[in-house]
């Protein structure tokens, strides 16, 4: 193991601070940067309790020239890129703050790892960058490959390509992964897996529950403990590779809620309402290549994965499911 740090952007959010806490607990030294626009420091209380002497945390936006003058200071060996605006629904109403988050943002990091000596950059895809499947396609492998319903899956993708060109302009290595749909603990209800984290904060607060669209459309959910497995795998393997990270299992939205309303004793059935913009109708992923080039797979049920989420969820809630 490398004496360097790893530097996380996007740290003090989701799947940020689940990093965080794996690669401290595999005795990492870690920095981890994050602008807090949507991430919380309480995410990252654990990491600064328990590891004082192996975690920094910096505040900074990556887009605003910070960023290079601390890889220049602590020379991270490799570089997670989670740092992102993810909510497709922002991106329709304002693309160009979505591009300067995504693809700027990205580039900023890329031209701070090269200058710095960063031996890679292991960035964090969505399946929002990749069309709309039919239903005789799924799961979809690497082989897919159909334009972008919404802004952010466009900003995701562009952000790919870049880092395929500063590998071949610059010889920086690098590991994509395009993530299914991610829950779990420290999730808002932003991105592509916020339907858990909205419908369990609800439920346990005996909220409305609202179903955008009749419910039957269906997602691959990936619990994030599985997902950070993948990241730390993909510092060390699958050189300049896009691999795609899921389950291959299909759940629509109604049998979400009805799993999530038993473990919480939810009473009430969901208010529906139409279908949301730019999102699509069916997603699921073949991670076969994943597991051939990473020696990864999911180990995470729905249901295990479902109620570690609510146990987590009660405790930040004041409430038991």
């Amino acid at each position: 193991m490398s004496d360097r740090p790893v530097l996380v952007t996007g740290a003090a959010g989701f799947i940020g601070s689940n990093l965080v806490a794996r690669l401290l607990e595999d005795g990492r030294r870690v920095v981890g940067v994050d602008d807090l626009s949507s991430g919380s420091l309480a995410n990252l209380a654990p990491a600064r309790e328990r590891h004082a002497g192996r975690f920094e945390f910096d505040r900074l936006d990556i887009r605003q020239g910070g960023l290079e003058p601390l890889l220049e200071r602590l020379h991270p060996e490799v570089v997670f890129h989670l740092a992102a605006q993810v909510d497709v629904r922002r991106s329709v109403e304002d693309p160009q703050h979505d591009a300067s988050v995504n693809v700027l943002g990205t580039l900023a990091v890329l031209e701070a790892a090269r200058r710095t000596g960063a031996r890679k950059v292991v960035y964090a895809s969505s399946i929002g960058s990749y069309g709309e499947p039919r239903e005789e396609e799924l799961p979809v492998d690497e082989s897919f490959d159909r334009p972008a319903l919404s802004p952010y899956g466009v900003s995701k993708r562009v952000a790919m390509d870049y880092l395929a060109t500063y590998g071949e302009l610059y010889d920086l290595d690098w590991t994509a992964l395009t993530l299914a749909n991610v829950y779990g603990p420290h999730q808002t209800t932003a991105g592509e897996g916020g339907v858990v984290a909205t419908f369990a904060g609800r439920m346990l607060a005996g909220q409305p529950c609202t179903i955008y669209g009749d419910g039957e459309q269906t997602r691959d959910f990936v619990f994030v403990d599985d997902v950070v497995h993948a990241l730390v795998l993909a510092a060390e393997r699958a050189s300049r590779q896009r691999l795609l990270i899921g389950t291959s299992q299909r759940t629509s939205v109604l049998q979400l809620y009805r799993a999530l309303a038993a473990a919480t004793g939810y009473p009430h059935e969901p208010v529906f309402a139409p279908a949301r913009e730019g999102e699509i109708r069916h997603s699921s992923v073949d991670s076969r290549l994943a597991a051939r080039e990473l020696g990864w797979k999911p180990w995470t049920t729905l249901e295990e994965g479902l109620a570690g989420t609510l146990e987590w969820a009660s405790r930040h809630t004041g409430r038991s499911s």
